[in-house]
């Protein structure tokens, strides 16, 4: 019995989906815009990257051709005179691009309600739900109360917050309820206390995440931590790996995959402060993984560190990282495995803003036994958890079509 290994390069989209004029995304590219930067000359910087966007391993699997379904284009640099993998596009049918819904569509859940959001006008959050998050956190008031990127808002509070003990609250227009707080002046384990509190007092709201996003340092120097917690709703629906646990698999979550899925359907969970790491526990599955088990990994620092701060050198640097990882791994995976590199939304970091993007992503099949070629545009990231579900030899989910892999 094989194995699979799901590599969400979070937020790599690869075009703008059909409907991203509903979102005013129309346009945005995430992949396409970065490699047009890099051709340019516009991406480089000394001592860590220059020149075209140089993708070797995921050029031969099928990257830039995944691209040119969606756009027409090759992305420049990203031709390559052999192919290796199995490569499709997906368009996404949830009603969001933000991470819960791109994650638990491809496992076989899209998500056709509709989240409950925060308007952008001051203040974001509502008088009732501050004045109780006040009152049963025992807090004398919060600041934020906002939209705003979360490095900017903690530059912009941060003192404040020290001196003053209030948490930062804010959010963006995913669906969310954001804390900010620092570590050694109001505490980690006080922070992910008043998260869980807010998670609680969210219900009727419907907002997918509460995220915890601690950080250390004075003023003028602050630092996000990797020890960011996201305490989501659980998926409404059975998902790809309730149903593996069920059947009695290994189901494996390295970084945010467990709290994405709320920690449900894992038997194990590991994380890493950084996306180096995370290839590293990922190696460590793909030696030691059982025979019929799924292994997920979200590399969330293209999104969180490259996407959000709209920066296209850091993200051509962490695609170039990512690649040469990826490079080393095939030659470890067994007969029987099947590994699949996808993304949940976009993060054009040459957008508008610093929010998501609603593109289309990459599906790219590899291992010793997939047959490469092309599989065309998917109507729904369901296709992945679908594939998954047929090569592990489960019934099939509700939603989606597999991929054929020879």
């Amino acid at each position: 019995m094989g194995r699979a290994f799901i590599l969400v390069l979070d937020s790599l989209g690869i075009g703008w989906a059909p409907d991203a004029d509903r979102f005013g995304d129309a346009g945005a590219d995430t992949l396409g815009h970065i490699a047009e930067k890099c051709a340019r000359g516009e991406a480089d910087q000394d001592g860590l990257r220059s020149g075209p966007l140089n993708l070797p391993c995921l050029s031969s699997l099928g990257l830039g051709l995944a691209a040119q379904l969606v756009t027409g284009t090759v992305p420049p640099g990203l031709t390559s005179p052999v192919l290796r993998g199995r490569f499709a596009a997906a368009n996404e049918v949830s009603l969001g691009k933000d991470t819960p819904s791109g994650h638990w569509e491809m496992a076989g859940v899209p998500v056709r309600f509709e989240w409950g959001y925060f308007p952008p006008e001051y203040p974001s959050f509502p008088e009732t739900l501050i004045a109780e998050i006040v009152e049963k956190g025992n807090l004398s008031g919060v600041l934020g109360n906002c939209h705003a990127s979360g490095t900017e808002i903690v530059a912009r509070f941060g003192e404040e917050h020290i001196q003053s003990g209030k948490p930062i609250c804010y959010t963006s227009a995913d669906s969310v309820f954001q804390i900010a707080a620092h570590e050694e002046y109001f505490g980690l384990d006080r922070l992910f206390a008043l998260c869980e509190l807010v998670r609680e007092l969210l219900e009727g709201y419907n907002i997918g995440r509460v995220i915890a996003r601690p950080f250390i340092g004075e003023p003028g120097a602050f630092t996000r931590t990797a020890n960011r917690r996201d305490y989501s709703l659980p998926p409404p629906s059975q998902t790809l790996l309730d149903k593996l646990k069920a059947a009695g698999r290994e189901v494996v979550s390295v970084g945010k995959i467990a709290d994405i899925f709320a920690h449900r359907g894992l038997t194990k969970k590991v994380k890493a402060p950084d996306s180096d790491g995370l290839f590293d526990l990922l190696e460590d599955e793909v030696e030691n993984a059982p025979d019929g088990s799924l292994t997920f990994v979200n590399f969330v620092e293209f999104d969180s560190e490259w996407g959000h701060r709209r920066n296209v050198t850091g993200y051509a640097a962490a695609l170039e990282r990512i690649d040469k990882r990826v490079f080393g791994l095939i030659g470890h995976l067994r007969s029987g495995d099947l590994a699949i590199i996808t993304a949940d939304h976009g993060c054009d970091p040459t957008w508008q803003g610093s929010d998501h993007t609603r593109e289309c992503v990459p599906v790219i099949l590899f291992g010793p036994d997939v047959l490469p070629g092309a599989d065309g545009m998917r109507e729904t990231f369901a296709d992945v958890g679908q594939t998954v579900a047929m090569h592990l030899g489960i019934d099939p989910l509700d939603e989606g079509t597999p991929i054929l892999l020879s």
